[in-house]
């Protein structure tokens, strides 16, 4: 109990600069002597307070003291210098400066362990600017105009209001209003072919969560892959929903939508999965399977 009074004593004289004694006393519930007590004990940590005398004097904190050692362990020190490296992917000026600083009031060297990079392969360097831009917008609540392909292939004009960047089953996407659908919607970032942040500036409003009624319609897909293919399953399908059988084939059974996507992602597997249910799946992917021979057969 002790131990989270001093702490407490600290951030409330961080929060106001200055309080009394009796003031102290009447928050946290205790005697003034009490009080003085935790003084000493924080002066003699190595907190720079001190009390001044006098009719306006009071317990001060001394100029310019921020949160060192004694606050943050060195493991939390080093977790806040982490999460800056992992957002300084794109060249940001303000991050780099704001983590040597960090750097230097913490006394920690800041091993550069942790890389990210929003790009995709063969990308040079457009996502991340991309990434960056967005997410200036989103924090200056400027309108951006975006060049976007939807599921359906159609590639047209949109004003969004962008509210919230997401990442999602390794993907980026941008949650925001429509003012076209005059609705919120959801883009996946890397089908934003093109976009333009605008000098107009909206009023912020929340991004609305989904209920399970607006949500798409999933049922269970059962699909059984060769052990061979176990680099790809593993690395796009949750381990809980993969079951190794003893002659080496592993099967999934995972809630996935129905609709064009499912089709199209299971035939990006060949002849290499099996389709065990839905049943009626199988005719589905045949039939298109059909289509793409006769359109490139010679």
């Amino acid at each position: 109990m002790k131990e989270s009074r001093l702490f407490k004593i600290v951030y409330y004289l961080l929060g106001k600069g200055q309080a009394t004694a009796p003031e102290l006393a009447g928050k946290f519930e205790v005697s003034i002597r009490t009080i003085y007590r935790d003084i000493d004990a924080l002066s003699g940590a190595g907190i720079p307070v001190y009390t001044e005398p006098g009719r306006n004097g009071g317990i001060y904190l001394m100029d310019n003291f921020v949160l060192d050692k004694t606050i943050l362990s060195k493991e939390e020190k080093q977790e806040i210098l982490t999460a800056l490296q992992s957002i300084n992917f794109a060249q940001n000026i303000n991050s780099s400066q704001t983590l040597q600083k960090l750097s230097a009031i913490f006394h920690l060297n800041s091993e550069n362990w942790l890389e990210v990079d929003f790009s995709r392969w063969g990308n040079t360097g457009t996502d991340n600017k991309k990434f960056e831009s967005l997410k200036s917008a989103v924090i200056n609540q400027r309108y951006v105009k975006i060049l976007y392909a939807n599921s359906c292939g159609i590639i047209n004009e949109r004003i969004i209001q962008p509210l919230k960047l997401s990442y999602k089953s390794k993907s980026w996407y941008l949650k925001a209003y429509c003012t076209k659908k005059q609705d919120y919607r959801i883009f996946k970032l890397a089908r934003i072919i093109d976009f333009e942040v605008l000098a107009d500036v909206f009023c912020k409003s929340k991004f609305p969560e989904l209920n399970e009624a607006s949500e798409q319609a999933c049922n269970t897909v059962v699909l059984r892959f060769p052990e061979y293919m176990s680099y790809r399953v593993y690395d796009e399908f949750d381990k809980t929903v993969v079951t190794q059988k003893e002659n080496g084939y592993l099967t999934v059974s995972a809630e996935m939508p129905e609709n064009e996507w499912l089709i199209g992602y299971l035939l990006s597997f060949g002849t290499q999965v099996d389709i065990i249910e839905p049943a009626y799946l199988k005719e589905i992917v045949a039939e298109e399977a059909k289509k793409i021979y006769k359109k490139y057969k010679p």
